[in-house]
């Protein structure tokens, strides 16, 4: 099944400083039917003024995982990480036992990402940090694998604590590739226009900002109908 989550339904939020976009409740947006996809629990579409952006605050047992759309996060924790995620790449904090940490855009442009917790399947483990620059080339037979919590594709993807993976990349205007879903997937359009199909018929357009759940479905096809970009997430 096959169940678009348009940009204009999404939850929003305005503090000047930061705009965001909730695909599920989060802070002041409570939608009791939108708490979450499985193992998944936060999308947030944020927008984050230059200069601006998150002081030092606690986390708990939860994956974060940040992928930047455009320019650059600073980060820094108590746990002695720091260090700049810029476009196109994507970082990974597991929270675990406890940790504190901020998030500035120090440059001069907006920063856009999407911010994404996964519920972990190990409680209160170390807490850690990382950051990994993925090809930002046009994709034109698979996309590839950004996050893993698999024994088997570490080395591959960034590590986190749950069986989950995270695809991503981009796509010229025209490609078609097919993927293969292991649980059930959540899409997200970056940008750009894109084709979703299953081998059951079932068809749909997404535009940039839209989510898309995936369902009781082992495989489908993605076209471009524009140059896009698209985040995939098996949980």
């Amino acid at each position: 099944m096959l169940k678009v989550i348009p940009y204009g339904e999404l939850g929003r939020s305005d503090l000047g400083w930061l705009q965001s976009r909730f695909h599920f409740s989060f802070a002041e947006y409570y939608n009791p039917e939108r708490m979450g996809f499985g193992k998944l629990r936060v999308v947030n579409d944020d927008i984050i003024k230059a200069g601006y952006g998150f002081d030092p605050h606690p986390h708990q047992n939860m994956e974060i995982i940040s992928y930047i759309r455009s320019g650059a996060i600073s980060h820094q924790d108590n746990a002695g990480n720091k260090g700049v995620t810029n476009a196109g790449e994507i970082q990974v904090m597991s929270a675990g036992s406890g940790i504190m940490h901020s998030e500035y855009n120090l440059g001069a442009q907006p920063l856009t990402l999407y911010q994404i917790w996964i519920r972990p399947e190990k409680l209160n483990v170390t807490p850690r940090w990382e950051t990994q620059k993925f090809p930002v080339k046009a994709v034109r037979d698979q996309l590839p694998l950004l996050v893993s919590g698999f024994a088997g594709d570490q080395g591959a993807a960034l590590f986190i604590y749950q069986q989950a993976r995270i695809f991503g990349g981009r796509l010229e205007k025209g490609t078609e590739i097919s993927h293969i879903i292991h649980g059930q997937a959540y899409l997200l359009a970056s940008y750009g226009e894109i084709e979703i199909s299953t081998l059951a018929d079932e068809n749909v357009s997404l535009h940039k900002g839209d989510g898309l759940e995936v369902t009781e479905i082992k495989e489908i096809n993605i076209k471009a109908l524009q140059d896009c970009e698209l985040l995939l997430i098996d949980v």
